[in-house]
């Protein structure tokens, strides 16, 4: 591996990116973020300091994230999927938060997850990969994570209502004037609906190595 490889794994809402780029960086030895989460923790500290991310600035608040706010269990949570694109949409929030992010992958490469990682963070990164699934499919693994009764007898009503919320931040994701949800143009986009999380990480393995040899 070259000394600074970054790898960029874009893609909406429960497409399995995560779960992806973990195990890439677990594999390459390299380093890895969830870019995600520091919009997620940005608006998970305005809401319980009582601010509304839809007419509130949220500079101060991105500022104050640290690794620590990373780490909260709460931050996968509809309120929270909400105040993460309504924070990810100020444009002062998204260039604070690029500098985190390109600091970050520094002199020794790393694998960020993210939804503009390979468009606006960093369009030159050696490898891109695009996740994605159907909101159905995507719906019913949030739903798992969030669920704390696998076998409630409202499943399908509760992942029905979990789908509308992706549908809806897909659309204001892809929508935003700042740095919308889209697969860069060099993106090699990898569909997880039928692939399990191994056949995803050697579907993306092989083409790291494509890219890198």
């Amino acid at each position: 591996m070259t000394q600074r490889l970054v790898i960029a794994v874009d893609g909406p809402a429960a497409a399995g990116k995560g779960t992806l780029a973990r195990s890439l960086a677990e594999a390459l030895g390299l380093p890895y973020l969830d870019t995600g989460l520091l919009y997620r923790a940005t608006g998970r500290r305005m809401i319980d300091a009582g601010h509304d991310p839809a007419t509130a600035p949220a500079e101060e608040f991105a500022a104050g994230v640290g690794m620590e706010d990373l780490r909260r269990t709460d931050l996968r949570v509809p309120e929270v999927d909400r105040a993460a694109s309504l924070v990810a949409a100020q444009p002062a929030v998204r260039r604070m938060l690029v500098d985190v992010q390109r600091r970050f992958a520094g002199a020794h490469g790393a694998v960020l997850d993210g939804r503009d990682i390979g468009t606006v963070i960093f369009p030159d990164a050696q490898v891109k990969l695009y996740i994605t699934a159907s909101a159905r499919t995507r719906a019913e693994r949030r739903w798992e994570q969030m669920a704390t009764d696998l076998n409630a007898p409202d499943r399908a009503a509760q992942i029905a209502q979990v789908e509308r919320e992706i549908a809806a931040r897909d659309a204001a994701d892809s929508a935003r004037a700042t740095a919308p949800l889209r697969p860069a143009e060099d993106a090699v986009h990898i569909e997880t609906d039928h692939l399990d999380a191994a056949a995803v990480l050697a579907e993306a393995l092989r083409i790291v190595a494509l890219r890198t040899r």
